[in-house]
C-alpha cells in the first residue's frame, strides 16, 4: 500500500519529488475498484499535514489576489471548505473502514487523468510546489473518481454569477464544456454536466413529479440536440 514511508523527503529537490509522483501514480493505477482507490489516494493524502492544506489554501489566495473583492471572498470560502472537508473525509472514511465496502470499478478515464497528472508534475518543475500540485490532483482525482463529485465542488462561483450546483442529482457546471477558458486538466475528467446557457430551460430545484415531466417535455418539444 502507498505511504509506508514519509512523501517527499527530500525537500527542495523537484526530481526527486517527481521520482516519488511516479511511483505513487504507478500504484494508484493498480487500483480496480473505487474502494482500492479511495484507500490509496487517501494513503498518500494523509501522509500531509492541516499545514499543506493551509499552504495550498495561501498559494490559492495569492493567485486570486486581485479579483473583485466580493468574488474572491466568495471563492476563498468555498475553496478552503472544499480542501480541508476533503482531508477530513477522506480520514473519516479510511478510520470507519469505508473504502471496503466499495466495489464498483473504477471509471475507464482513470489511467488517462493519473497520465495527465505526471505530465503535470514532473522533474522539470524547477519549485517545490511540486508536492502540493501532486496533492492538488490527488483531491481532485478523489472527488471525482471515487465520490462521483466534480472537482469544482457544489456552491464554486465562477465570474459571471453562474456557480456549480446540484439539482435533482445532478451536478452542473458552467465551464464543463469551457475547459480552454479555465483549467483544462481536470474539466475533461468531471462528471458534472454542463449548465445550459442563459435563454435555456434549467431544471426546478426540488422538483415535484409534475414539473419533472413538464421539465422533460418542454426538452423535447423545444430543446432537443439529439439531431
Amino acid at each position: 500500500m502507498i505511504g509506508q514511508n514519509p512523501l517527499f523527503t527530500e525537500k527542495g529537490n523537484p526530481s526527486a519529488n517527481a521520482e516519488k509522483i511516479r511511483s505513487d501514480l504507478e500504484k494508484l493505477k493498480s487500483a480496480r475498484t473505487t474502494g482500492e482507490l479511495g484507500t490509496l489516494i487517501s494513503s498518500v493524502v494523509l501522509f500531509h499535514s492541516p499545514k499543506d492544506i493551509q499552504q495550498m489554501r495561501s498559494n490559492f489566495y495569492e493567485k486570486i489576489r486581485n479579483v473583485t473583492p466580493e468574488y474572491r471572498v466568495r471563492l476563498e470560502t468555498k475553496i478552503s471548505e472544499h480542501l480541508l472537508g476533503t482531508w477530513q473525509t477522506m480520514r473519516l472514511m479510511q478510520q470507519q473502514g469505508a473504502f471496503s465496502a466499495m466495489k464498483e470499478p473504477v471509471p475507464v478515464v482513470v489511467n488517462a487523468y493519473w497520465d495527465m497528472v505526471a505530465a503535470k508534475c514532473n522533474d522539470t518543475i524547477t519549485d517545490d510546489n511540486i508536492r502540493l500540485r501532486f496533492l492538488k490532483f490527488l483531491i481532485a482525482g478523489f472527488c471525482m473518481f471515487v465520490r462521483q463529485e466534480p472537482a469544482h465542488p457544489a456552491g464554486t462561483p465562477f465570474p459571471g454569477g453562474d456557480m456549480v450546483q446540484y439539482i435533482d442529482g445532478i451536478y452542473y457546471c458552467p465551464v464543463r464544456e469551457k475547459a480552454n477558458e479555465v483549467d483544462a486538466a481536470l474539466c475533461p475528467f468531471c462528471p458534472a454536466l454542463q449548465t445550459m446557457e442563459i435563454g435555456y430551460l434549467k431544471p426546478t430545484v426540488n422538483p415535484s413529479t409534475h414539473q419533472k415531466q413538464e421539465f422533460i417535455r418542454n426538452c423535447h418539444d423545444f430543446h432537443n440536440f439529439n439531431g
